[in-house]
């Protein structure tokens, strides 16, 4: 057993290894970690009553059926949001409240770009509205790496409060909606409150660069009319029906697609509806593939054989008090990055479902892997929203996880804090 544990640890280490050097993509990492860690624990590949072929490829790869519906659903009302207008006018409201003073134009940002993220999040949306507000803040006087901070900030604390998301902890963990939108206050405000504290320092501090900005093709904010106001409402609609009144993640998009189309009164709408669910379904497709991957790792680790090969480990690391909660999860957060074992959309997903099956509260679980999620959503240079903002802003990835790490850790340090009052561990 203590060389399984050694074989499996190994390929842990090999496989972020080789996805931090690029050598390997996480899409392709995530089944082969998944057959391999099985193979390793004995379990067959065909044949008896758990194997590979249909107990971890195939059951696996409809584990995370929710997580992917909501995750094509909520790229299909970020196009329409995108189609009618609203994304556009969001912005450009913003711009004029803020005028060109760089720091309340960087918060008026962070505001909207919360919002419209979570609604919908995803590297099609990153592009649409990271194209309108870094040239914008850049001419107010804003660095490059602030402007690009912003934007990631922003998608940070929306990627918190969206819908789609949520889906992926509903799956992993098997927790009831309601409890997993009930914690995302907690998981939300201290990542809030940092960004707004960083925003604010960096500002001050990084001195005024106003430039001359080319606006790329489709950027211009003059080039179409606002949607009326009363549809600007449209990107909350599904927040709150899932958080007020718990409706179902997929139902509460499709009436936010609805309630869109009857404010902002499209043209063609039926074209709008058709072009936006295919182009929704081709801007999360990269990110189903990476789910159908965790499903698999999932239904690998969860295996008996592989549960009885790791039981040991994982009880050894399961916090025993409020102290070791807060520093195992606060300390190992950078573990987060890179597809590590704090990343729900890498290994984390598995770690986090052995913690769980293991003793661990399942609701201290989430709220510790979501907390750590925050340090991957905004500093993790693997990310694709991440190497697209540094490309735009001509700035090296680098450099955003160097500045951004310590602000991070800080909010997900509060959260644990907060959460070791709250949640029984």
């Amino acid at each position: 057993m203590t060389l399984q544990i050694i074989g499996i640890l190994g390929l842990f280490v090999i496989m972020v290894v080789l996805m931090m050097t690029r050598k390997l993509p996480t899409i392709l990492a995530l089944p082969i970690m998944a057959i391999g860690i099985a193979l390793i624990a004995g379990i067959p590949f065909l044949g008896g009553e758990f194997d590979i072929a249909n107990g971890v490829i195939e059951t696996g790869a409809m584990r995370m059926s929710t997580a992917i519906a909501g995750l094509f659903f909520g790229g299909f009302f970020g196009k329409v949001l995108s189609k009618v207008g609203v994304t556009r006018t969001i912005i450009r409201k913003a711009a004029e409240m803020a005028g060109d003073k760089p720091l309340p134009i960087a918060l008026a940002f962070l505001v909207v770009c919360s919002i419209i993220f979570a609604a919908s999040n995803g590297l099609g949306m990153i592009i649409l509205v990271g194209t309108i507000i870094i040239p914008i803040m850049i001419s107010a006087g804003l660095s490059p790496m602030v402007a690009g901070t912003v934007l990631l900030l922003s998608n940070g604390i929306g990627v918190t409060f969206s819908v789609s998301t949520l889906a992926v902890y509903i799956d992993v963990l098997g927790l009831p909606q309601e409890t997993v939108t009930s914690y995302s206050l907690l998981c939300g405000i201290p990542l809030i409150v940092v960004a707004v504290i960083m925003i604010v320092f960096t500002t001050k501090f990084s001195g005024k660069t106003r430039k001359a900005w080319a606006m790329p093709a489709g950027g211009d904010l003059s080039s179409e009319k606002n949607v009326r106001s009363i549809a600007l409402i449209s990107p909350i609609i599904p927040v709150l029906l899932v958080f007020i009144w718990h409706l179902p993640l997929v139902t509460a998009i499709i009436i936010g697609i609805i309630v869109t189309l009857i404010l902002s009164t499209p043209k063609n709408a039926v074209q709008v509806v058709s072009s936006a669910f295919v182009e929704g379904i081709q801007d999360t497709a990269g990110a189903a593939a990476l789910m159908i991957g965790i499903g698999m790792v999932l239904k690998a680790v969860m295996a008996p054989e592989v549960a009885l090969v790791l039981e040991p480990l994982i009880k050894a690391i399961i916090p025993s008090s409020k102290i070791m909660f807060i520093l195992i999860f606060g300390l190992l957060s950078p573990l987060a990055i890179y597809r590590g074992p704090l990343n729900v959309w890498g290994l984390g997903s598995g770690i986090i479902a052995l913690l769980a099956a293991s003793g661990m509260n399942p609701v201290a679980a989430m709220i510790a892997l979501r907390l750590d999620s925050n340090v991957q959503a905004v500093c993790d240079p693997t990310n694709s929203h991440n190497v697209w903002v540094a490309d735009f802003t001509k700035t090296d990835v680098n450099e955003f996880t160097k500045k951004s790490m310590v602000w991070i850790m800080a909010s997900t340090f509060v959260g644990l804090i907060i959460a070791s009052f709250i949640v029984t561990l």
